[in-house]
């Protein structure tokens, strides 16, 4: 079977569905060239703004959650991009003239004024972009100023820049929704009311990494202080995948997902819960361009592995088997069934089950015995045993 990565997305055609996100990686025109070098099927540059809003950024701005010196999370407060508007027009021209194959989204934002945001797009209208990106959901910085996630938490401001932006817009639209809402799916009908062609999700969430406890200073130490900032990387993707899935229940416009894909089997996980192409940020920081290889590998043996010939075959398939908690049959329990060859005897999954409410195991006579009238199928004990013994019944 003939296996293909491209795919179309509101008539814009992608050779992969692998996007750079709008980040550091995408803040210079000479660092996409490179990427597009590599593989990358597309980029969405660094957010552009009114060469007048001015920004001042902070040193150091990046932090990491680490776990066993391996990093599974990253925070930042970086802003926008620095770069005039001049500097991207030109340099959108100038990648597209040589990579007139890959696609080139512009990210966008302003502050809440009609003009500010129809002259932005007017002027980079004048570009070969593929799209718009409209950045409603930086979550530091920027909302002290009104704008960033001080929009995309509210629908009705939301909705209202959308309309301005496609009422000028020569481009499709899609609106980067933030997480750190209370229902994501709330907003995207808004812009999707106010004719937005599709959403980006998600953008950082807004967190706070914590304190050097030999110190007591915070972990992104700025001069003995620190701010919330948006957190991103492995830590953060079930909170992506969560938000895509939500957005795609209510809503069928393309959906360009992103948080925490550090891997091939990330990229499906987002295209299962109802993505039509990826962006990736955290991961390019941590280790370069260069992941871009395994990602197009591995996805394509996926595929033909599967008997897929492209990735509309994964679509949704997270959707089909997502429903309400009430809706969940709730008989036969799950019962743990062990592996008395594989069991350590080590007593954990006892102490555990005991010390978890339910005391369903014991250790007698040197193995596990479970007490099915005690046991609640609840599938703690599969996760905490070192040898891997236990598994569903």
């Amino acid at each position: 079977m003939l296996v293909t990565l491209q795919t179309s997305i509101s008539g814009i055609n992608f050779e992969n569905p692998f996007l750079l996100a709008s980040a550091p990686p995408t803040s210079l025109i000479e660092s996409i060239d490179i990427a597009f070098q590599m593989g990358w099927g597309g980029a969405v540059v660094k957010t552009i703004t009114p060469d007048n809003l001015e920004m001042t950024e902070a040193s150091p701005r990046y932090t990491v959650l680490e776990d066993k010196k391996h990093i599974v999370g990253f925070q930042n407060i970086e802003l926008l991009s620095h770069k005039t508007v001049k500097y991207w027009h030109d340099g959108i021209k100038y990648l597209k003239q040589k990579y007139p194959q890959k696609v080139i989204i512009a990210s966008i934002m302003a502050p809440v004024n009609k003009e500010a945001w129809q002259n932005l797009v007017k002027t980079l209208n004048d570009t070969p972009a593929d799209a718009f990106e409209l950045n409603f959901s930086c979550p530091h910085g920027m909302p002290e100023k009104g704008i960033g996630m001080a929009i995309g938490t509210d629908a009705e401001i939301s909705f209202t820049i959308t309309k301005w932006v496609k009422e000028v817009s020569q481009k499709p639209v899609f609106v980067k929704l933030s997480p750190n809402v209370s229902d994501i799916a709330s907003i995207a009908r808004a812009v999707e009311q106010a004719k937005a062609d599709g959403f980006a999700a998600i953008n950082t969430v807004q967190g706070f990494m914590g304190l050097d406890l030999k110190t007591l200073k915070p972990l992104l130490n700025v001069n003995g202080k620190t701010t919330y900032g948006g957190c991103s990387g492995i830590m953060v993707r079930p909170i992506g995948l969560r938000c895509v899935a939500q957005i795609r229940q209510t809503s069928t416009l393309p959906i360009l997902g992103q948080g925490g894909i550090s891997t091939w089997e990330d990229a499906v996980q987002y295209i299962c819960a109802g993505s039509n192409a990826v962006q990736i940020c955290t991961e390019v920081m941590l280790n370069g361009f260069k992941i871009i290889g395994p990602m197009l590998k591995g996805l394509k043996n996926y595929l033909e592995e599967k008997g897929f010939s492209g990735i509309d075959a994964l679509r949704n398939k997270a959707i089909e088997v997502l429903t309400s908690h009430k809706d969940l049959i709730k008989t036969p329990l799950a019962y743990p069934q062990i592996n008395h060859e594989k069991c350590g005897r080590c007593g954990k999954c006892v102490t555990i089950c005991m010390e978890s409410e339910h005391q369903a195991l014991q250790l007698n006579d040197g193995n596990i015995t479970l007490d099915k009238n005690r046991c609640v199928g609840c599938g703690l004990c599969r996760f905490v045993c070192p040898a891997g013994a236990i598994c569903r019944e």
